[in-house]
């Protein structure tokens, strides 16, 4: 099937035109990377089911993820939700060459919505208390508000956005890295094993975010082309493999051992408690439930 995306929706935005900007083979990637987006939101959609409601809290989560970031690819695949922006370095290079470029504005609403719930599908998985996580998710906003305005400046000045973001994205590492790991190992070593795959996928790729910032939407070195093939490699990783090794991970692991005591319309409000516990000696054993328990009451390091 032939993608004519960029025939109907041309280089122009806002009335203005933009010299540096996705190919087909760009619009290709993205519509590659929506794709699997889609695939594995449904995929997630699907095993849903096999679970009760009550246990279904990471699966809505990830979920959320991977359905808002298909509508962006959808939106970048189809040469939308772009505004051409002057590039601070003009370089000789054919394929970044010119005035201004394209800043797909779109990926950072994607990234505002979806990071917060990665963060937060981790962190409970460690069974922080509510107030790190949102401090957690406070830092992360800033971290991509920075970015998308550092991405919108086209003097140096971007590069002071940049720094900003870097060092809310250094403390987002920390409570992952540090503080949510020791929490994580409290709750027994299965709820670590998970907690340490996907915080070593989620950190490992993350670091690579700014990199790919610096080349692209600061440093004008790559082409759009390749912007597409960096930024979509980084996200199909962050967010479908992460998803898949954080539902599987979960498989049998109560919400109950993690602090998370959840009900179902036709359970009574006073036996919620009680149904939990059942859940937790049917999915983990006793020392689990009970550090999970002791551990989610006790103020983050």
């Amino acid at each position: 099937m032939t993608n004519n995306a960029l025939k109907v929706n041309h280089d122009v935005s806002n009335g203005k035109s933009s010299d540096i900007n996705i190919t087909t083979h760009g619009s290709d990637v993205y519509w590659a990377v929506c794709a699997l987006m889609i695939f594995t939101t449904l995929c997630i959609v699907g095993s849903m089911f096999k679970k009760p409601r009550t246990d279904r809290i990471f699966h809505y989560i990830t979920a959320s993820i991977t359905l808002v970031a298909s509508v962006a690819y959808f939106s970048m695949g189809s040469n939308l939700g772009w505004t051409p922006i002057d590039v601070e370095f003009i370089r000789s290079n054919p394929v970044v060459a010119g005035v201004n470029r394209e800043i797909f504005y779109v990926r950072y609403i994607d990234w505002f919505i979806t990071t917060p719930l990665l963060i937060t599908d981790l962190l409970l998985t460690a069974g922080l208390p509510w107030p790190t996580i949102l401090w957690t998710i406070l830092l992360d906003w800033v971290m991509i508000v920075t970015g998308l305005v550092g991405a919108l400046v086209r003097t140096r000045y971007k590069w002071g956005f940049f720094t900003f973001g870097c060092v809310a994205m250094f403390a987002v590492f920390w409570n992952i890295g540090c503080v949510g790991r020791k929490h994580a190992r409290a709750l027994g070593g299965d709820v670590y094993k998970v907690y340490m795959t996907c915080g070593v996928i989620t950190l490992t790729i993350w670091m690579l975010y700014p990199i790919a910032w610096g080349v692209c939407e600061g440093g004008n070195l790559i082409s759009p082309d390749s912007e597409a093939v960096f930024y979509g490699i980084l996200d199909a990783i962050a967010k479908p493999v992460f998803g898949v090794a954080l539902i599987a991970g979960h498989w049998n692991i109560a919400p109950a051992r993690l602090g998370l005591h959840l009900r179902d319309y036709d359970e009574p409000i006073s036996s919620s408690r009680h149904i939990d516990e059942k859940k937790e000696h049917l999915h983990g054993d006793a020392h689990g439930a009970t550090a999970g328990a002791i551990q989610t009451t006790n103020p983050a390091v």
